[in-house]
């Protein structure tokens, strides 16, 4: 399984637009191919801060969902909305 965390801070007036296109974003995805598991949790005690907790079956099914037509229209318009972000994908250790 890869686990992906996608972290970002989201300037403070566009918050609720991000909200928005993100709910979207996760309602196409969780229909994907190879999708576990993806939500956007908000920090509890920066509002600003709003992750994308992921699962996925392999790292092929994550791939694909970069090259998803949601994916491609959605993300670039979310990055305009960020102060700054970080992405991390894990696998289990061993």
């Amino acid at each position: 399984m890869i686990h992906v965390v996608a972290k970002s801070i989201v300037k403070k007036e566009l918050q609720e637009e991000y909200k928005k296109i993100a709910s979207e974003l996760v309602d196409m995805t969780r229909k994907e191919k190879g999708c576990i598991s993806y939500a956007l949790y908000q920090d509890k005690d920066n509002p600003m801060i709003l992750t994308f907790l992921e699962v996925w079956d392999t790292m092929e099914s994550l791939k694909a969902h970069f090259k998803a037509p949601h994916f491609t229209a959605l993300v670039p318009r979310l990055g305009k909305m960020r102060e700054s972000s970080e992405v991390n994908v894990y696998t289990p250790a061993d």
